[in-house]
């Protein structure tokens, strides 16, 4: 059943498209595998065939690659996607000592070094794809004022680097919107009405609707004093309380549909499903699909669009095609 003359729903993939390796070593920095590049046209075929237009957000590692930028270019010549940029620090010249878990996010360099680094990346993608990226994501998520002002001064017109209801040790996306707004350039995590850069954050949430309000419990309940209750997880099991990702990687199928329903009901334009490239090769980094990680993705991948354009008019998008149409959107619902 259609959704009549509602809007249709934007339907956006975002793939962190670089190079693999076991997330509990160190940081790879010149000697780096991008073999999970070798899947990306077959799997480029299957999500072509269901409507997706994905956007790859491409690192240095796979551009660098000889192999790696010729099959991105075939991907390219099908004009049926987006490429993005996609910084990691640590493997993206120039380099500045030994990466470490604090340097491998973007904020916590100094402006001169993401500078140097942004500069490269973005060299490197015309220099490979003729493309002048327009849209951006940062390795590991978060974003703060410096780097945002310059992507911005860069080119960049969409960022993606907010994941909603997210926090480590170095930032925290807790405070951002969950849909899509336009960043102040001095705080990112805050809406304003400058109209040079626009944000696009992934979809994330919980199987209820009132999200601050569940992730101020779920949060609570990760740490000391109270992890020792063991909340979070009895509430998974008993689906009291589940935190759920638009992601393959994170989510079943079943759980991503039922984020899916909840912020369709709550009035989203967009959903925003994202992954890594790298979660096509079987692998240990993954909580869903360690074994035949390639055909689980796509699986879920397809069980997800499949159940959705069933249901409701989907309307696929590159990043920077849906980030054109919401501001469009909303731009006639303020006239």
């Amino acid at each position: 059943m259609q959704q009549g003359k509602s809007a249709p729903i934007i339907f956006v993939l975002s793939i962190d498209t670089e190079e693999e390796w076991d997330w509990s070593g160190a940081f790879p920095q010149q000697n780096v595998d991008v073999n999970n590049v070798k899947l990306l046209p077959s799997f480029h075929q299957q999500l072509a065939r269901i409507g997706v237009r994905p956007t790859y957000f491409v690192d240095y590692a796979v551009a660098d690659c000889p192999d790696a930028a010729a099959k991105m270019r075939a991907i390219i010549a099908q004009k049926n996607c987006e490429i993005g940029a996609h910084l990691h620090p640590w493997c993206n010249p120039p380099y500045f000592g030994p990466a470490t878990d604090k340097s491998s996010h973007v904020i916590n360099l100094p402006v001169e070094q993401v500078s140097q680094k942004l500069d490269a990346l973005m060299q490197l993608i015309f220099q490979q794809f003729d493309i002048q990226a327009k849209s951006f994501r940062t390795g590991r998520w978060g974003i703060d004022s410096k780097v945002l002002n310059l992507i911005m001064n860069a080119g960049i017109k969409v960022d993606s680097s907010i994941y909603p209801f997210y926090s480590n040790d170095y930032f925290s996306c807790h405070s951002a919107p969950s849909l899509p707004y336009w960043p102040n350039l001095n705080n990112p995590l805050k809406k304003s009405q400058q109209k040079e850069i626009y944000e696009l954050p992934v979809t994330v949430g919980f199987n209820r609707p009132n999200f601050p309000l569940w992730n101020n419990i779920h949060t609570r309940f990760a740490s000391p004093p109270y992890s020792w209750t063991r909340f979070n997880g009895i509430a998974w099991h008993t689906q009291l309380l589940r935190k759920q990702y638009l992601c393959p990687e994170l989510s079943s199928p079943k759980d991503m549909l039922s984020l899916c329903e909840t912020v369709i009901n709550k009035g989203y334009p967009v959903l925003h499903m994202y992954m890594h490239s790298s979660s096509l090769l079987d692998n240990n980094n993954s909580l869903l699909g360690n074994q035949n990680a390639y055909q689980f993705i796509s699986d879920s991948v397809a069980e997800v669009v499949s159940a959705l354009s069933e249901k409701y008019e989907i309307d696929f998008c590159t990043i920077s095609e849906a980030a054109a149409k919401l501001q469009l959107a909303t731009e006639q619902k303020n006239t």
